[in-house]
């Protein structure tokens, strides 16, 4: 079956850092688009960076030049390094996978960033 297991949250103090990973099981790695979201207490799920087959990244305003995601095809995984933290990003972090008309999700992993 597939599997996006997430790994590499905690409690990081502001101004910190985290890289999180995705390891991926049971689909074709390389040709599945790749992203991370994140829910914070109370708010709608974000997408907070993608990553195509090709190597092109995105990112929202709010994390644009603080977090960086990058993929290994040979590893099948897929990461997000967050410099810079602020209480802000406290939220769940899903990987997620995507190809034309399938997606799959992680269970997601908990970042705290403490004040």
């Amino acid at each position: 079956q597939v599997q996006l297991v997430e790994s590499g949250g905690g409690l990081v103090q502001t101004g910190g850092s985290l890289r999180l990973s995705c390891a991926a099981s049971g689909i074709i790695f390389g040709i599945y688009n790749m992203a991370w979201y994140r829910q914070a207490p109370g708010k709608q799920r974000e997408l907070v960076a993608t990553i195509t087959t090709g190597g092109s990244t995105n990112y929202p305003d709010s994390v644009k030049g603080r977090f960086t995601i990058s993929r290994d095809n040979a590893k099948y995984t897929v990461s997000l390094q967050m410099n810079s933290l602020k209480p802000e990003d406290t939220a769940v972090y899903y990987c997620t996978a995507f190809s034309h008309g399938v997606d799959y999700w992680g269970k997601g992993t908990l970042v705290t960033v403490s004040s």
